[in-house]
């Protein structure tokens, strides 16, 4: 069990300092490097073609991808290129309709954010880095998956009188991790008090925990913000998510495809991936092998149709390229967990209503008298209204039935609760994702490798 505050202690004056430093010598080789934004309609007949070429380091890979998905983008095909100093990328991108970007107004928004202005917005605030909040207390939960657990934290905090303004909840592997945004009842305020934290952490733990005595369960209460879906990645991580029993009886067709190889005399990695595409899945690799610390030198990535294929040249920070089997296996392990993780399997149910304390305690719970599983959640509140969704499954890993939805349609409300994918009801199989037990509950264009330039690793 882990609690924090940020800024309390002596260990993040220091960090601060140490960030301030990083970010003056950022801002300092930014000037002398000015990153240039070219944003084209013209190149493309189907999307809207950004390239971004600046200074290159570490992680910016991720950053740059991690602002677009953020803007809700689409990225439908990339080329990247960081050998040496520079980094230069060439992103193809439309909206959530598969439009272009016509809008100024963000076009704009992406130029000063990526381009030179941006040099004296602090790395860590683009990044996973925390920095603290005094909006809301963030709490972290990782534990063993098993039928009514969301039910279970969301009845604690409501009966501890926090109101969830946000949450993501996603499962993977017999594994649940969430992060939730908390506010006192009274105060509509982050929590501070040391006393109700500490109460706050030990009966969450106490939940998570159970009666499971094989794998730990952790609970993370602070007054810190990050980036929730860099968070939720490295929290799995860290659980060892990826971690498969001899037991596991998934069908491997089911998983995404994923290959590591090494290049004639080149001292690179390459890992080839073909999987069902969908949104962030870009974001979702590149954020995985970076908090392996890889560095990625160059990447194609595009769809041909409903598949996504993705190859990337990597090293490790280290100069090194994959040299172990065992770190090939893993590498694989990790890249199948983090596309797998935010697969949206069940049945999708949105619900909109005016927020309140509890409202999501009395939800889920509705769920589980019902029988419901719920595979993945995300909860937001936006100006007063609680706008949530929820894939659901039948506790027992099946389809849900028509009449179950509505039984609870009518309890919570018709016009609250709206079914999306009706298609799923009593018939549908698994999307893409193997995971049973949840929350509540290479190319075949122009690869090198089809020029014979690598080899299967050995």
């Amino acid at each position: 069990m882990i609690l924090k505050y940020c800024g309390a202690f002596d260990s993040d004056t220091a960090l601060r300092s140490s960030w301030d430093i990083d970010d003056e010598y950022e801002k300092f080789i930014r000037r002398m490097n000015p990153p240039r934004v070219v944003i084209d309609n013209e190149a493309c007949v189907n999307a809207t073609v950004i390239r971004v070429d600046s200074a290159n380091k570490h992680g910016i890979l991720l950053e740059v991808v991690q602002f677009l998905t953020d803007l809700n983008l689409i990225i439908t095909k990339a080329y990247i290129s960081s050998d040496g100093g520079w980094f230069m990328d060439v992103f193809n991108v439309t909206d959530r309709d598969g439009k272009k970007l016509w809008d100024e107004e963000i076009l704009d928004y992406i130029r000063k954010s990526l381009g030179p202005d941006s040099c004296f917005l602090p790395s860590r605030k683009r990044s996973v880095g925390v920095s603290p909040s005094t909006d809301y207390t963030s709490i972290e939960l990782t534990g063993t998956d098993r039928p009514g657990l969301l039910s279970e934290v969301t009845a604690v905090l409501k009966n501890l009188k926090c109101n969830v303004v946000d949450a993501e909840v996603w499962t993977h592997n017999t594994r649940a991790a969430s992060v939730m945004h908390v506010t006192g009842e009274s105060s509509g305020l982050a929590i501070t008090d040391p006393e109700r934290l500490s109460t706050i952490k030990n009966l969450l733990y106490n939940i998570l925990k159970g009666n499971n005595k094989t794998r730990e369960a952790k609970t993370v209460v602070s007054l810190c913000s990050t980036h929730t879906d860099r968070r939720l990645h490295q929290m799995m991580f860290d659980d060892r998510d990826y971690d498969r029993s001899d037991r596991d009886l998934t069908d491997e067709t089911l998983r995404p495809n994923v290959t590591v190889v090494n290049i004639y005399d080149k001292d690179y990695s390459v890992v080839m991936i073909r999987c069902k595409d969908r949104p962030k899945l870009l974001f979702d690799t590149v954020c995985t092998l970076t908090d392996m610390q890889y560095v990625v030198f160059h990447a194609n990535v595009g769809a041909e149709g409903a598949e996504a294929y993705q190859e990337y040249y990597i090293r490790h920070v280290d100069g090194f390229p994959v040299n172990s089997e065992a770190e090939r296996q893993r590498v694989i392990q990790c890249l199948e967990a983090a596309i797998e993780r935010r697969v949206s399997e069940g049945l999708k149910l949105e619900l909109c209503t005016s927020d309140r304390v509890g409202l999501l305690s009395d939800v889920t719970r509705i769920f589980r008298e019902n029988s419901l599983s719920v595979t993945r959640a995300e909860v937001t509140t936006r100006a007063g209204k609680a706008i949530n969704t929820f894939y659901v499954r039948d506790a027992t890993g099946n389809s849900v039935d028509a009449k179950t939805i509505d039984s609870i349609r009518q309890a919570i409300g018709q016009t609250i609760l709206q079914v999306k994918g009706g298609s799923e009801l009593s018939r549908s199989a698994p999307q893409e994702s193997p995971t049973r037990f949840l929350f509540s509950g290479l190319f075949r264009s122009k690869s090198l490798c089809n020029f014979g330039l690598v080899r299967p690793y050995s």
